[in-house]
């Protein structure tokens, strides 16, 4: 059976979290060794999440912390948010295949059976660090759709209603929601995690046929600890003759926001009010690769700009949607030479971005070549290999990303705990 914690941090090519042992006489044991219980504990909840996992392993009430109410409830009010990246491998526009090892163990008479790990890589864009970790509890057939609040959403492949899965990944937690209620093929996917609520959205790609879907419906689940909840019972219809990509929608405020295609514009579903609005985008019919991030609280449309019958240079710009949810501004473009070396990397193939913070990581498709750019420092660099992929150059080397904050509590997903309802049982969630 696997364990409780199913995570396997393995620094990457930084060497960040990596500290010499230094003798100092400043560090006088007979002064260290009476420190408060409780003051201890507060600086432990401030570690990042690889130096709080190896923290755990120095003595048996350390290991135990991950246990204790009493250090969780403190680790929720001090711990500081950190703005990171987790990502996987993928292998279509239409289904996110994560990359994953394949282990052989023995089964009865001798057999092999194959169990399919799957596998993450998270980003600090802070330190400009990697690293590993797996999801052994995940069962296959699903994949990561959206994160929100140190939870990950995956959702079942296979066409018909969608069961869900809500992961934090740093402790191996599975929470399960009940299926949807209309059958779908890929749906766009949002989540909102707040600290006493989970709203759940998804949209568009609803099986007509068993061979044809159409943009028509979303549905929606909400559970808050009012003791409130509604169980996909939530529906609206998508605004007529949308076109949007499957995949995720990004949340602001209280609002999911995604793309709509020919031509470019952006939709928002208001989550209270459970309806859908369009708003223009900012020179829409200039625009290549549109992505939705969220940057600093704020929407951002991230885009190359190519004017070919007018005498403008090509760019990549961002735009931020202002408090009115109709006026766009412009905040910032990528330098012009840096944006020639970009686009000869790129090559027309496209690129995706998600946001988290400060942060808004650019990465090309069919490749492993990402930019970073820092809103609050105005700077961009370009983010090193993920050491734990085989760069061959091949399309298996595409990252897709979510925006996200490790934390090693979640308590919101006691909620679920209190739904009645029967879930369906998944092979591969008990070892």
């Amino acid at each position: 059976m696997p364990s409780h914690f199913s995570y396997t941090f393995t620094p990457g090519t930084s060497s960040a979290y990596v500290t010499d042992t230094v003798t100092n006489t400043w560090m006088d044991t007979r002064i260290w060794s009476k420190l408060p219980q409780s003051l201890i504990d507060r600086v432990i909840a401030f570690l990042p999440p690889p130096a709080f996992f190896r923290a755990r392993c120095v003595c048996k009430r350390w290991y135990s912390l991950l246990f204790s109410n009493n250090f969780l409830e403190l680790y929720i009010q001090v711990s500081p948010r950190r703005h990171w990246f987790l990502f996987f491998k993928h292998k279509s526009l239409k289904s996110y295949i994560c990359g994953n090892n394949s282990s052989s163990t023995p089964g009865s008479g001798g057999q092999t059976s194959t169990t399919n790990i799957f596998e993450g890589y998270l980003f600090d864009p802070y330190d400009i660090a990697w690293y590993r970790i797996t999801f052994p509890l995940v069962p296959s057939g699903f994949s990561p759709a959206a994160a929100s609040g140190g939870l990950i959403c995956w959702v079942s492949d296979e066409a018909g209603a969608k069961s869900i899965i809500l992961c934090n990944p740093l402790i191996g937690s599975l929470s399960q929601l009940p299926p949807t209620l209309r059958p779908r093929l890929f749906p766009s996917t949002g989540l909102k995690v707040g600290p006493s609520s989970i709203d759940v959205a998804v949209a568009g790609d609803d099986l007509i046929s068993p061979y044809a879907v159409k943009n028509l419906s979303t549905e929606s689940f909400h559970i808050d600890a009012g003791g409130f909840y509604s169980l996909w019972g939530t529906t609206s219809s998508l605004p007529r003759l949308c076109s949007l990509e499957s995949g995720q929608m990004v949340c602001v405020d209280d609002r999911f926001y995604c793309m709509n295609y020919n031509p470019f514009s952006v939709l928002a579903y208001e989550i209270a009010a459970n309806s859908w609005c369009k708003i223009q985008a900012p020179m829409r019919r200039f625009l290549r690769s549109p992505s939705l991030v969220e940057s600093m609280e704020k929407l951002v449309l991230v885009a190359a700009v190519e004017k070919s019958k007018l005498n403008v240079p090509k760019s990549l710009r961002l735009w931020s949607l202002q408090a009115c949810g109709t006026t766009w501004v412009e905040i910032e473009r990528m330098p012009q030479q840096l944006y020639q070396q970009f686009e000869e990397l790129e090559a027309g193939h496209g690129f995706d971005c998600v946001g988290h913070g400060e942060f808004i990581a650019i990465i090309i498709r069919g490749s492993d070549k990402a930019l970073l750019f820092d809103i609050l420092r105005k700077a961009w660099q370009w983010i090193p290999p993920c050491p734990y992929i085989n760069h061959g150059g091949g399309g298996d080397d595409e990252l897709h990303g979510f925006a996200y904050e490790p934390t090693v509590t979640t308590p919101v997903t006691g909620l679920l705990d209190q739904l009645t309802i029967p879930f369906q049982s998944f092979s591969g969630l008990i070892g």
